[in-house]
């Protein structure tokens, strides 16, 4: 069973739209949009298992450029 999660991330100032487009076509991210409110962008991430979203959200997602943190919620129902 593969483990899905909602990532909420914060951005340098202006740079939601192009942080959003870069973080689209990471793999394992079936969705990412610049939003307004407390976060810059909600992305829907989802790996085979907790480790692998773990490596994902730290190695691809926190690494684009203009990420300047993340929370990642996962799933529970």
């Amino acid at each position: 069973m593969s483990v899905k999660a909602f990532i909420l991330v914060d951005t340098s100032p202006g740079k939601a739209r192009e942080v959003a487009t870069k973080i689209r076509q990471v793999a394992g991210v079936s969705v990412a949009h610049a939003v307004t409110g407390p976060h810059d962008i909600i992305a829907i991430a989802e790996a085979p298992d907790v480790t692998s979203l773990g490596e994902l959200v730290v190695q691809k997602i926190q690494s684009v450029a203009g990420v300047n943190r993340s929370l990642t919620s996962i799933v529970a129902d």
